[in-house]
């Protein structure tokens, strides 16, 4: 199983699998709306002995605003 490595957006940093035949973006749940990673360059630990496949995605663009701190408001 591949793992897609996140990069950048409200998911920075986080590993999640890889379902077979994600190809150029990844579109996951966040919050209420969803957040869309694009895929940049290619697969590396392909090999049998160097861990699992990676491919790294990068933040796009989310389809709601992201508000890290919704409590904080001053409305």
């Amino acid at each position: 199983m591949a793992i897609a490595r996140l990069s950048g957006g409200p998911l920075d940093g986080q590993v999640m699998p890889l379902e077979p035949g994600v190809e150029d973006s990844l579109i996951v749940p966040y919050s209420e709306g969803q957040v869309i990673y694009r895929r940049e360059g290619e697969p590396v630990n392909t090999g049998d002995h160097d861990g699992p496949t990676e491919v790294a995605f990068s933040f796009v663009e989310s389809t709601e605003p992201i508000d890290p701190n919704p409590d904080d408001r001053n409305d």
